[in-house]
């Protein structure tokens, strides 16, 4: 089955707002940090640890007189704030000099400082930004989804042991379905939306990744594919961070440590897992729940 895939057309003519700026999402462990190492080994494109402050930055702007400093108190006091390393006085610099005021445009004062930073003319995201697809479009035009789907039962499994996310494969069923429910019934609404399935990235590597590219207008780079040689020191910009969900502060070594495997090329037996590490009692259960967006989405269902 072929995943869904919209898209109007691009002349290649553009004002710098205009570049293409893919976003990558997708449910949790279904390899959207994969896909952004991937497409960060590009040497004309950087894309930065998730940063999902939008709705956040957003919501501030919108309530706040001085939108402003709203913006960038909404942003240094994220939890994930420190993980991008942006020096605050050049992000004020650069917010101040926008006239009018536009949230969009400080958005792109911060993606921009992100890539200057290696020197990249591009920048992306990668974030959980599944359910507010819509809100972005509206603030970033030049956004293009690249939404990155994987088998939930394989999801399930892979989660089961982390100290965020669904505490049960009936949790995990739920969450991974509406999860995509919720990201497809925005489709009608978004002028770029591809998505992509993590078999295809990891079993068909490369045509999979020149599709993304061409979605994206990104010329094809085989650089790309040797993304797991600068995994580790990509990895290193994580810190640690206070859970709200967990109550506690998970540490830098917790957060790469569950993104082991993109330090190596991509590994075929990370598919379909399901098969041989979920009990069949477990898989019955995802299957009641998840089954019809299992089939709907082209996987096996028993």
């Amino acid at each position: 089955m072929t995943l869904l895939s919209k898209s109007t057309s691009w002349s290649g003519e553009q004002t710098d707002n205009d570049v293409p700026a893919p976003f990558i999402v997708g449910m949790g462990r279904s390899g959207t940090t994969l896909l952004r190492l991937m497409l960060d080994a590009h040497p004309d494109l950087a894309i930065p640890p998730e940063t999902h402050f939008i709705p956040t930055a957003a919501q501030a702007c919108r309530e706040s007189p001085d939108p402003r400093e709203a913006f960038l108190k909404a942003l240094t006091s994220f939890p994930f704030w420190e993980d991008h390393h942006i020096d605050i006085k050049l992000l004020r610099q650069r917010i101040t000099a926008i006239e009018p005021f536009d949230l969009g445009d400080a958005l792109r004062a911060f993606y921009r400082l992100y890539a200057e930073r290696f020197k990249k003319p591009r920048w992306g995201d990668k974030s959980a930004y599944l359910p507010v697809m819509r809100l972005i479009q509206e603030l970033l035009p030049e956004a293009r989804f690249v939404h990155i789907i994987r088998d939930g039962r394989d999801v399930a499994l892979s989660i089961k042991d982390l100290w965020w996310g669904p505490n049960s494969v009936e949790e995990a069923a739920k969450w991974w379905a509406s999860g995509i429910v919720s990201a497809r019934s925005q489709v009608k609404d978004l002028k770029w939306y591809l998505e992509v399935r993590y078999e295809d990235l990891v079993l068909d590597t490369e045509p999979t990744l020149r599709k993304i590219c061409a979605f994206i207008a990104l010329p094809w780079s085989a650089s790309m594919l040797d993304y797991h040689r600068r995994a580790e020191e990509r990895l290193a910009e994580l810190t640690p961070i206070m859970d709200p969900n967990a109550r506690r502060i998970t540490t830098a070594e917790e957060r790469r440590s569950i993104h082991s495997f993109v330090s190596k090329p991509p590994e075929p037996t990370r598919v379909g897992r399901w098969r041989t590490g979920m009990t069949d009692s477990d898989r019955v259960c995802f299957e009641q729940i998840a089954g019809e967006m299992l089939r709907e989405i082209g996987y096996d269902v028993g």
